[in-house]
């Protein structure tokens, strides 16, 4: 399989990089975050390599790098960048490629363009994740209508977090997604720790069929 898939999240720092980093290490994957916004800290980037088991070869820059830690648009304009939102392609790979977002689906990219924009274009199927705390229900029932609204193919729900069995269940029911699986908080967040939880609570053959809704 050489298919991408899409890592968003239904906000910002729900947990979509380590659970891209434990996806990508998972599928032997490629690893792209097209835009950082803010570099103070360990990027996801380098958390991703940290985390995830990959060669550095595998885990590719970023096409917009933007100092300040703020909405793309804004940390853009700030830096003096600009950003085009055309010149986002998917690079070609002879294996699987995990894409990470930034933020939630309707993050701008610019004043006109949000990423939700894009990643309509690319027409590759998201894994969608989704904190189990409250709020949970409707940030991510209206992210699967954003997506499904533009057609975008939905390949399921990550749950991050501590258990909640109904969240879960009626986001999964009313959004007619599919689970895929739920990451708990994990102490230490340690490469070897990380795929060990990606092993017990996911199915990686879910990441690897046609299908998505």
């Amino acid at each position: 399989m050489t298919r991408p898939i899409i890592v968003t999240g239904t906000d910002t720092g729900v947990g979509k990089t380590v659970f891209a980093a434990a996806l990508a290490g998972a599928l032997g994957a490629i690893y792209w975050k097209p835009i950082q916004a803010g570099l103070q800290e360990e990027t996801d980037r380098q958390a991703v390599l940290r985390l995830s088991g990959l060669s550095e070869e595998r885990v590719l820059p970023e096409a917009y790098r933007l100092k300040t830690p703020a909405s793309p648009h804004f940390a853009a304009e700030i830096d003096g960048v600009a950003i085009d939102p055309d010149a986002l392609i998917l690079p070609t790979t002879n294996r699987p490629l995990v894409v990470e977002g930034a933020g939630g689906l309707l993050v701008p990219l610019t004043r006109e363009v949000a990423y939700i924009d894009v990643i309509g274009r690319w027409r590759a199927p998201v894994a969608l994740c989704a904190r189990t705390t409250l709020g949970t229900i409707n940030h991510s029932l209206l992210s699967i209508e954003a997506l499904r609204s533009r057609g975008v193919p939905l390949l399921g729900i990550v749950f991050i977090g501590d258990e909640n069995a109904e969240s879960e269940r009626i986001i999964a029911d009313m959004g007619h997604a599919r689970r895929l699986g739920r990451l708990p908080h994990l102490t230490p967040l340690t490469g070897d720790v990380l795929r060990a939880a990606f092993a017990l609570h996911f199915n990686i053959g879910d990441f690897l069929e046609d299908s998505a809704g």
